[in-house]
């Protein structure tokens, strides 16, 4: 199989995708439209994250960039003809949607065979999409049990899982992955579509992607109100029981801890130095002088996977531009086809 027909399968993936966002509204629907349909109220029974909001937004992506134009252009400095088949081992997470896809298709439109362990938090969707497009039985192989006979893994997870990853690992060739933010620098002059924008950011999959905004840098005595009022958009999320008891439980923390807080009744906006926050809430930190906080940021370079910004910053993105990265845009910037086709 050569890489033009692998291009044409995966596409056929955007296609389904696409007919199935478009139909999805329609009783008429054909055979595997509406089986698809059910997939995914299977994947919301055991993941309550994954809203309909949540699902459409992750496929409506997907559905974009699956197309030969796209495909081409992203691989086209690549040499995907000459190399030799391996087997490599994908270890997802569950964090939101189809979070490992981007592996998956690097992998097999490097022409390798992949071994997927799937996060218990999203093991339906995936499968489905990889038996629609008939791939041979050793092209795809889901595990449950302990991997073997792999030539190279990418695994992502923790900070935690990653020291037993790079244990595991330590004698194949791996791409492993930690804990990654993402972080928005204000300097006060942002327009209210920059602020909204910035809430999509943060809000999209409840804040759950490593490429979701949790923490803001913002300029001494910054003025939070035009930033409150960008983000009232997402009230409505208070509605979702699971969300509201996040948004309960880190209030009364914070009223018990006494620390000091801003609210608007479904989401908080505290002072801490920490990139990690829990749901429904959103770190600041002041900054005095831009170029001793472009230090800090570098300092801080392996902890971060997206930088919004007006500011000029190494690799910042527009904001509400987050959760639309393009095909060559590499989690943690390490170039996944490379790593493959080195293996």
């Amino acid at each position: 199989m050569n890489i033009n027909q692998r291009i044409e399968i995966i596409c056929e993936i955007g296609k389904f995708l696409k007919n199935y966002l478009d139909e999805k509204y329609d009783n008429n629907k054909d055979h595997k439209l509406a089986e698809f349909e059910k997939i995914i109220i299977k994947t919301q029974s055991i993941n309550p994250w994954f809203t309909d909001e949540n699902i459409k937004v992750n496929l409506t992506y997907w559905s974009e960039k699956l197309t030969k134009t796209n495909l081409k252009q992203w691989l086209n400095k690549y040499d995907l003809n000459n190399n030799s088949r391996k087997n490599i081992a994908i270890i997802m997470a569950g964090n939101i949607p189809l979070v490992g896809f981007h592996d998956f298709i690097c992998v097999f439109l490097s022409g390798h065979n992949s071994i997927i362990k799937l996060s218990n938090n999203d093991k339906f969707i995936l499968p489905f999409l990889t038996d629609l497009i008939n791939l041979d039985s050793d092209r795809v192989v889901y595990l449950d049990n302990m991997l073997k006979d792999y030539h190279g893994v990418i695994a992502t997870g923790s900070d935690n899982t990653s020291r037993y990853f790079e244990y595991y690992f330590k004698n194949k060739n791996s791409i492993i992955r930690k804990n990654r933010n993402s972080i928005a620098i204000l300097d006060g002059e942002e327009s209210d579509c920059d602020l909204k924008s910035l809430s999509n950011d943060i809000f999209t999959y409840f804040g759950l992607g490593c490429r979701n905004v949790s923490k803001l840098y913002v300029p001494r005595n910054y003025n939070f109100d035009s930033f409150f009022n960008s983000i009232f958009s997402y009230k409505e999320l208070i509605n979702n029981h699971k969300y509201a008891n996040n948004y309960d439980y880190n209030k009364a923390i914070y009223l018990m801890s006494e620390y000091k807080f801003l609210d608007n009744g479904f989401f908080i906006v505290k002072e801490g130095k920490e990139m990690h926050t829990p749901i429904s809430t959103i770190n600041y930190e002041y900054y005095d002088n831009i170029s001793l906080l472009r230090e800090k940021i570098n300092q801080q370079e392996d902890k971060i996977q997206c930088i919004v910004s007006n500011i000029e910053f190494k690799g910042k993105v527009d904001f509400g531009e987050t959760q639309n990265p393009s095909l060559n845009q590499y989690a943690d910037n390490i170039d996944v086809m490379n790593f493959l086709l080195t293996i």
